[in-house]
Parts: structure tokens; C-alpha cells; sequence
């Protein structure tokens, strides 16, 4: 795998490590109940806000399983307002793409940009054939982004999850590189 380097540096954000420093923005938002509404787990305890900033801190990626977690800050306002997460799945060039915003930063395009970027890094440095975003059928919020990277709904599993004392329907978005060659890089063509 190559080395990835960072920041990765947008239009308007930084994409880096998390910092220790980060913990009182990082706890401010995980421990909401609307940031944790989508998520398999509840929201975050202090301790709890520690320890996940500690791993996502030193995370590695190396092979299946692992994930890059980077915090997400404005260039022009530096501080902690969000997260973005790629997870290198089971299968070849397999990958799952996920973000958490702090609930002041939403709404402004900053998830779409940090998540292009991303992609941008799984596609054409990591080399990964396609990246999908599992999203709970009620959280418009993330569809659109989905929609706004060029994703496509893929597939949508009725019923697929219980969590929180009740089931939820899970709506698959996806991208293969060759569509995030197409999107991008309309004048390359692909050689068969």
C-alpha cells in the first residue's frame, strides 16, 4: 500500500491526523444524541470520546480491516469540526467511506468535500476498484451527499439492521473507479 500523505489539503479544508488537542470539539459532537441518530452505537462518553480519539490518532493502514480516520478543519478556521473515514473491507480493492460532522459545520458542503477527497485518495493513490457508503434509509442527509459524490444507489436491504430497539432499512451507495475515472478524468478512457 502506498504511503499516504498528509494533509490533504482542499479548496477550503485540511484532512489530517487527529491531535490530542482535538478531544474537546472531537467529545462536543460525538456526545450529542443527533450525531450518534445513525450510527450503530450511542453517543460518546468523555472516556469513551478519549479512547476513540487515541486510536483514530495512531491509526494504521496496512491491510484489510484497518481505517484512516481524519479530523476535518477549515483552512481559514482552524479547529475540529468533523471526521472523515475510510475502511479497507474484506475482498479485493473493497472500501467503505463514512463522515461525522459537528452539527455547526453541516450543511456547507464540507462532508462532500472531505469525502471526495478521500475518494480521490482510495482511486487514484491507494488504488481501491470500489468504495460504497452504508447509510440508514432515513438519513437524507448523508443520500445527498452520496448523490452529490456521483455514488449510485446500489442496493436497498429492507429491514437489514436492528439497532436501538428497533429495525432500520440500509441503502448501499457505491462507486467503481472506472465511474471515478469517468466523472473525473472524462478524457482518459479505459483499455481493455
Amino acid at each position: 500500500m502506498p504511503e499516504i500523505e498528509l494533509p490533504i489539503i482542499t479548496d477550503r479544508l485540511i484532512l489530517r491526523r487527529f491531535e490530542a488537542e482535538d478531544l474537546e470539539r472531537f467529545h462536543g459532537y460525538q456526545s450529542l444524541p443527533e450525531t450518534a441518530r445513525f450510527l450503530f452505537r450511542n453517543e460518546l462518553s468523555r472516556t469513551r470520546s478519549m479512547e476513540v480519539l487515541g486510536r483514530y490518532a495512531n491509526f494504521e493502514f496496512n491491510q484489510e480491516g484497518d481505517w484512516i480516520c481524519l479530523a476535518i478543519e477549515r483552512k481559514d478556521h482552524p479547529g475540529l469540526m468533523g471526521e472523515v473515514v475510510l475502511k479497507w473491507l474484506e475482498g479485493t480493492g473493497q472500501a467503505e467511506l463514512g463522515w461525522i460532522l459537528h452539527p455547526e459545520a453541516r450543511g456547507h458542503g464540507f462532508a462532500t468535500e472531505a469525502a471526495e477527497a478521500v475518494m480521490k485518495l482510495a482511486f487514484e493513490k491507494l488504488a481501491f476498484h470500489r468504495i460504497d457508503a452504508k447509510l440508514d434509509a432515513l438519513n437524507a442527509g448523508s443520500a445527498g451527499i452520496c448523490k452529490r459524490l456521483g455514488m449510485r444507489l446500489e442496493a436497498t436491504l429492507v429491514d437489514n439492521w436492528h439497532y436501538k430497539g428497533q429495525w432500520a432499512t440500509e441503502n448501499i451507495y457505491a462507486m467503481l473507479d472506472s465511474e471515478w475515472r469517468k466523472r473525473h478524468h472524462p478524457w482518459t478512457r479505459t483499455i481493455k
